[in-house]
């Protein structure tokens, strides 16, 4: 089996159109664009309400199971992906949902009509480090608690973001029934 080779660019409009080159691992990557390289996968080009307008748009760019032309095995670095879409002004109620426990149910019915959702092209490639990243999300907890206002896109980039620690995690505390031998302080040994 062949290795995907994703390309090497700038940013995602950059790797489908005009890459650096192409590699399927990040020491081939940081070889070709002669530094420093990060894996990641954006979202290019327009949204479409179906995934058939989105298949038709991409032929040959993503695996379309209607047996249209699928990509090579090494050209397999786009994918469609479903998002929601919100109007201006509203907010997606997208989250937990409170059991009820009504009527020997426990979960509320549905709402009566899904969320608005497009589909877009992802591409993963191999961006290079110092080129301009689109938006650097703050710490989520950081952000909440200075009671900043963020707009529209710092929210995203926050929701997107994979989940960061404040700070670096402390070593664990020996606890309260627990000593350090004199003569081995590297044990912890139970007290009684």
């Amino acid at each position: 089996m062949s290795a995907i080779l994703y390309p090497v660019a700038a940013n995602a409009e950059l790797a489908l159109s005009g890459a650096l080159g192409r590699a399927a691992r990040e020491r081939e990557a940081a070889a070709v664009a002669k530094e420093a390289v990060v894996f990641t996968t954006d979202a290019v080009g327009p949204a479409f309400a179906t995934r058939e307008a989105a298949l038709d748009a991409y032929r040959g760019r993503v695996d379309d199971e209607r047996s249209g032309p699928a990509p090579a095995p090494e050209d397999r670095f786009c994918r469609l992906a479903e998002q929601i879409v919100t109007e201006p002004g509203r907010r997606a109620r997208i989250g937990p949902v409170k059991p009820t426990y009504e009527d020997g149910r426990r979960w509320p019915s549905p709402p009566p009509e899904p969320p608005r959702t497009a589909w877009r092209l992802m591409v993963s490639y191999w961006r290079i480090a110092t080129a301009e990243r689109p938006i650097e999300a703050p710490q989520a907890r950081r952000a909440r608690r200075a009671k900043q206002a963020l707009d529209r896109e710092t929210l995203r980039a926050i929701a997107h973001a994979p989940l960061r620690p404040v700070e670096p995690q402390q070593p664990l505390d020996i606890g309260l029934f627990e000593v350090r031998p004199p003569e081995a302080p590297h044990i912890v040994m139970p007290d009684e």
